[in-house]
């Protein structure tokens, strides 16, 4: 089997990793995470998301971040929007790309985004539409791609539609995300494989939790399969603030120790991140779940 001989890693910590947290970190501090993030060779960097800061306290300062981040050509800095208004903050705040996302969980997305599937759809739909006019480059994840808490098994067709739409709509990238850690390597690969039928022309990226300790399991079945953009986090930090028992991303360190390990290039240097991450866990004064980190 031919395996990729590099791959992106898209550094989520900053606003996957961040909003769990109940102790909100200054923004000058998320700023100098960032920018070692950056420095550590992370190319893609998702810095917020643009949510009710009511519902993700967290976030309430997404728009001072991006005013105040380094300029970087090298670096893509990036938002999150589940609604045509996250679209139009991030825009108005500067960034030039976004990521807009919906949930293949109805449950989950009443939830999460406080709507239901259809009109997630409906309003993914608009969110590409909006932001592309608005010159912004635009990627999408479809959420609960491998099963959700309150549902179980998401079906297939839901995603593929989904996954259908946003690759007319003209997407840039398309990720899966496995919001409840549910997935499994069959599960990705068959997902993966449908696909590939679905939106053959569009890159496809994971997003994947370790809420039942196979993150990185999956992240390797991704890549036999071809997959080479992987959505990390630092210190492997992070969960949706709407799904219990909710647990963190794969870690960036680990992920990029696999990768390596798998004859996969990242240009990410690991110990570089696992200095931002000692720094947050001095910060929140607790370990995070990445293993590799404690050891640089």
């Amino acid at each position: 089997m031919s395996l990729p001989k590099s791959v992106t890693i898209v550094e989520v910590g900053p606003r996957d990793g961040f909003q769990l947290e109940s102790r909100i970190l200054p923004t000058d501090l998320k700023l100098d995470i960032i920018t070692g993030l950056a420095a550590a060779g992370l190319k893609h960097i998702q810095v917020a998301s643009f949510v009710s800061p009511k519902r993700v306290p967290q976030m309430a300062d997404a728009e001072d971040l991006v005013r105040r981040l380094p300029k970087t050509p090298s670096v893509t800095f990036f938002g999150l929007a589940l609604n045509t208004a996250g679209v139009t903050r991030a825009g108005e705040a500067g960034l030039s790309c976004i990521e807009v996302s919906i949930s293949a969980s109805d449950a989950h997305s009443r939830k999460n985004a406080g709507m239901s599937h259809e009109a997630a759809l409906a309003e993914g739909e608009r969110m590409v539409a909006l932001a592309r006019s608005a010159g912004m480059v635009v990627t999408a994840s479809i959420q609960c791609a491998f099963g959700c808490v309150y549902e179980g098994a998401v079906p297939a067709a839901r995603v593929l539609r989904a996954a259908r739409m946003f690759a007319d709509a003209g997407v840039a990238r398309l990720t899966l995300a496995d919001t409840t850690g549910m997935g499994t390597p069959p599960a990705v690969e068959g997902m993966l494989t449908a696909l590939d039928a679905a939106s053959a022309a569009v890159p496809m990226g994971l997003h994947l939790h370790d809420t039942r300790g196979l993150g990185l399991v999956n992240a390797a079945a991704g890549l036999r399969c071809g997959v080479t953009f992987f959505d990390t986090a630092l210190g492997g930090m992070g969960g949706c603030p709407f799904v219990p028992g909710a647990a963190g991303n794969i870690a960036t360190e680990d992920t990029v120790h696999l990768m390596a390990a798998m004859g996969a290039a990242t240009g990410v240097d690991w110990r570089q991140v696992a200095s931002c991450t000692r720094r947050l866990s001095a910060f929140l004064g607790r370990d995070l779940p990445g293993k590799l980190y404690r050891m640089a």
